[in-house]
């Protein structure tokens, strides 16, 4: 599996599927599965059942989405963009293509 350029905290939208255009933040990155879990969005019901922390039922969680199928969102423009990979006062910084404008925080 290649790298995956999306992290944790990431603002992404949805570019294909149910949920397509919805945005939101990736809550959870998984590199050896090339997926991530986005907040609010491919909300999935599961039947748990009761233990002593939850009182079980039917709960409803984000489930992991194929990272082909989301893209950063541009700081500047709001707009789906690439990745790209620039060298900034000596440190490897993460730059929205579209835009140049760097993402890393």
């Amino acid at each position: 599996m290649p790298k995956l350029k999306i992290k944790k905290g990431d603002q992404v939208i949805v570019l294909s599927g149910d949920d397509k255009g919805k945005t939101g933040e990736v809550v959870k990155s998984m590199p050896k599965e090339g997926k991530v879990v986005v907040q609010g969005v491919n909300l999935v019901k599961r039947h748990t059942k009761p233990s002593q922390t939850t009182p079980g039922g039917i709960v409803t969680k984000e489930a992991p989405i194929n990272v082909s199928n989301v893209a950063v969102v541009d700081p500047k423009s709001g707009k789906a963009t690439k990745i790209g990979y620039k060298e900034v006062n000596g440190s490897k910084v993460r730059v929205a293509r579209k835009s140049g404008e760097v993402i890393d925080k």
